[in-house]
């Protein structure tokens, strides 16, 4: 199976996850799914009232340079390793 396709199915699995992760977790699952499927991070850092968007922001820019195909595989592994 390709990593996309791998990817893809990760997606699907990570929505059906058995126990919902911590948030530290939820924020990795989301820095790696921006990462794998946009690159690194783009636009303004969300002010410091939208605690969330900033938190899912700094994660996401946490991966610059990591490459799309690193970040997606890696997105597997964890969902993976959720699953079990």
């Amino acid at each position: 199976m390709s990593l996309q396709a791998q990817f893809t199915q990760a997606l699907t699995d990570s929505k059906n996850l058995p126990e919902r992760p911590d948030n530290g977790t939820l924020l990795k699952i989301y820095a790696l799914f921006k990462q794998g499927s946009t690159g690194d991070a783009t636009g303004d850092r969300p002010g410091m009232t939208d605690f969330v968007g900033r938190a899912k922001y700094d994660a996401w820019a946490g991966l610059k340079g990591t490459s799309q195909e690193t970040a997606m595989q890696q997105y597997v592994d964890l969902i993976n390793s959720l699953k079990d």
